[in-house]
């Protein structure tokens, strides 16, 4: 088990993280709570982990990277997540978002193709308590068939078209949010309004790590 330390300090840069996000116009108060409480820097390699509540990205290995919070909590807030939801996650990478799902008391499943990312989640996870978050080792463009439906989809990876597969697995009333785009994207909201129909919403610009076929072992 790594040693997890949270000290006054960091409680103290995240108080200050939080009302960067308010002011960036974040206003649902149980993304900022979570936020405020989930030690960011246990996810970050001990190299960034003095940069850890600055709102940007970091590398975190296999070509990878930890989401800037504002991109977390924007994606979160677009889900509008209920008590109970079923939130299907693509792209677990730090498990960052996947922690701050949890924190809001959603049900996550989430899906990793780095197996070497897999592997080290899946232990940072255990060490902090969330065995509760299902993580699986999986092509997340085909997303989890045999857990769906899900009533939300969130994609952390930049996506050229929306995949079918993915759309397939919301459930009827059910949200996706995903990037879209190749050097910047725009994010989507995918609404599934009955069985064949799908109501599209874009909004900002971002940028993601390309989502990428297959497993990387």
């Amino acid at each position: 088990m790594q040693e997890l330390i949270d000290s006054y300090r960091h409680k103290g840069l995240r108080k200050k993280l939080v009302e960067t996000l308010r002011k960036k116009g974040i206003s649902d108060e149980r993304i900022l709570k979570a936020v405020g409480v989930v030690p960011r820097h246990y996810f970050l390699d001990r190299a960034f982990a003095d940069w850890a509540y600055k709102d940007a990205a970091f590398p975190i290995g296999n070509k990878q990277t930890i989401s800037q919070p504002y991109t977390v909590a924007y994606q979160t807030e677009l889900l509008e997540l209920e008590p109970r939801d079923k939130v299907l996650e693509i792209g677990t990478g730090s498990g960052y978002q996947a922690v701050i799902l949890a924190e809001i008391g959603v049900k996550v499943y989430t899906v990793e193709r780095q197996t070497a990312l897999y592997k080290r989640t899946s232990r940072l996870l255990k060490d902090m308590g969330y065995g509760q978050i299902r993580q699986f080792l999986q092509d997340g463009m085909q997303g989890l068939p045999r857990f769906a439906p899900f009533q939300k989809i969130i994609v952390t990876a930049a996506a050229t078209s929306i995949p079918q597969s993915l759309k397939d697995q919301l459930d009827i009333g059910g949200m996706m949010v995903i990037p879209v785009g190749e050097d910047s994207q725009v994010m989507h909201r995918i609404t599934r309004i009955s069985e064949k129909k799908f109501k599209t919403e874009k909004f900002d610009h971002f940028r993601f790590v390309p989502l990428l076929k297959g497993i990387n072992d």
